[in-house]
């Protein structure tokens, strides 16, 4: 089975230049809206389909880097300068025959795809003729676009190197994408003996349905007929639904349309008909929580194919493994998260349902462990920093006391500025000092109060900080408890009605405000 082990792109879509390396069973990509996940796996399809369809469908000049595009505008707009867009798969080696030479941008003997769209020789100068008669004007048209082996062999659609299925859950309900979906499954299901076979049968009984069933109200006309559209476009494989108890899938829910296709996808064939290569485009989009939980135990259990999977969703990106997860960033920015320590990765893959894509995402962040915290915080910040969470590009993440640790490992490897805010259940050097000797970093910082004798949670201080106030808004005369036991027992009741009540009169414990201007820096 080929698998994918590296891509390189040059001026394709947002990316001037990136390079990925692969795991050869699964790649998660994680990143921001706009941050490239999709445009990676769409340089990966169009590579493998070596269809020139596909790529007048998607739109040529949506595939070349705008950027690149400007450049040339700007510059001396000669024909030697027109930028040139480049998609190179590099597969594990000795896969299949007439894919190994140097045919590719490192000139190295490896096993691989290309894909170009550069100026057509030929048309040289009909080029500068255009760009001569338009400053304006990009010569779109004079380009093509080129799939070659690195072995140097041209290769189409018709004989495709790599097996391969792309399920994008935005389209889902989108016809021209179902159609698509099933001629590919199709064709995995069926090698092309079996079917041109089909084929050839299912034209003929048309051809018979005409003669038998139309054949008496052909009768009655004089001068027409009618008769049974036998076109390309109307042949065995455009005509061809997935059905489940009967009904076609295209006819259910978007959810349940995701969860058929993917595991449909998933399924183990005779190793002759392998599936190498899935590409998975949120495949979270219209499923209920329960129905991802056994979208992931499906994954999980997946054998003998490579996948790639372009997701938003921490239960993703978590059970799946962070080790497998590269992070795109805005700017073309990537990080590979294999350097995550081994325990932690399987915490998130085992832990409670958990922010771990959020904190991903963010660039500075504050780490809480409780709920009171997480209610408070957005007052608290904006009385003392002056400006809101989103202004100063802040997230606020309630995590657990146990987790920090595992955060912070996370912070280490991505660079994250992250402010811990916990509690020093009285003893502040043993739980908020010794405790992190190993997370001591430059973009990290643990902030607690330091009195472990008497100010030993976040409530205390809260109370002790603004004693009257809490006694204002939470003594009442049907409570038992008095306000401070009360907070302690009902810590998120508490701080609800506390900012309901209070918000704007409410000061934050020094050591938060410390952490609030720390992290706002």
């Amino acid at each position: 089975m080929p698998t994918i082990e590296k891509l390189v792109l040059r001026n394709f879509k947002k990316f001037e230049k990136l390079q990925l390396d692969f795991s050869p069973d699964l790649n998660m990509l994680l990143g921001d809206n706009e941050a490239g996940k999709s445009s990676v796996l769409l340089a990966l399809e169009l590579a493998m389909a070596g269809s020139r369809s596909k790529v007048e469908a998607v739109g040529i000049e949506t595939l070349l880097n705008s950027d690149a595009v400007k450049a040339f505008l700007a510059g001396a707009r000669t024909v030697a300068d027109l930028p040139e867009l480049l998609v190179e798969v590099f597969l594990s080696p000795g896969a299949k025959s007439g894919l190994n030479g140097n045919n590719n941008s490192e000139k190295r003997e490896r096993d691989g795809l290309q894909m170009t769209f550069k100026p057509m020789e030929e048309f040289g100068k009909d080029i500068a003729e255009a760009l001569a008669a338009d400053p304006t004007n990009f010569p779109y048209e004079y380009y093509g676009v080129q799939f070659m082996t690195f072995g140097g062999e041209a290769y189409s659609s018709v004989k495709r190197h790599v097996h391969h299925l792309a399920i994008d859950s935005s389209r889902i309900d989108s016809e021209y994408a179902a159609r698509e979906y099933t001629k590919t499954v199709f064709s995995l299901h069926a090698d092309v003996r079996a079917r041109s076979r089909l084929e050839n049968a299912y034209r003929q009984n048309k051809g018979s349905f005409r003669g038998e069933q139309l054949a008496e109200l052909n009768g009655l006309i004089a001068d027409y007929q009618f008769a049974i559209r036998t076109s390309a476009k109307s042949n065995l494989e455009s005509d061809l639904v997935i059905t489940e108890d009967d009904i076609p899938i295209e006819s259910k829910g978007k959810g349940r349309q995701c969860f058929i296709k993917t595991e449909f996808a998933l399924q183990r064939r005779g190793a002759d008909r392998q599936l190498d290569v899935l590409l998975l485009e949120e495949p979270e989009n219209h499923l209920s929580h329960s129905t991802m939980n056994k979208l992931v135990d499906r994954i999980s259990s997946s054998a003998n194919k490579q996948l790639f999977i372009a997701t938003h969703s921490s239960l993703i990106s978590a059970r799946l493994n962070l080790k497998k997860a590269i992070l795109l960033g805005a700017a073309g920015q990537k990080t590979r998260l294999d350097g995550l320590p081994d325990d932690t990765a399987k915490f998130f893959m085992k832990a409670p349902d958990n922010n771990v894509l959020e904190f991903v995402l963010s660039k500075r962040v504050i780490l809480v462990e409780g709920d009171a915290e997480f209610i408070l915080m957005d007052a608290l910040f904006r009385k003392h920093a002056g400006a809101t969470l989103q202004a100063k590009g802040v997230h606020v993440i309630s995590v657990g006391g146990t987790s920090f640790k595992r955060y912070l490992d996370l912070a280490k490897l991505l660079g994250i500025k992250v402010a811990v805010i916990r509690d020093n259940d009285g003893n502040y050097q043993k739980n908020c000092v010794d405790n992190y000797t190993g997370h001591v970093m430059p973009n990290a910082r643990i902030f607690a109060d330091p009195d472990g004798a008497r100010r030993t949670t976040f409530e205390i201080c809260l109370y002790e900080d603004n004693q009257a106030l809490c006694d204002d808004v939470l003594l009442t005369p049907r409570r038992k408890l008095d306000v401070l036991d009360y907070m302690l027992a009902n810590k998120a009741d508490a701080a609800f009605e506390l900012l309901i009540k209070k918000e704007a009169e409410l000061v934050a414990p020094m050591y938060i405000q410390e952490a609030i201007q720390w992290i706002s820096a």
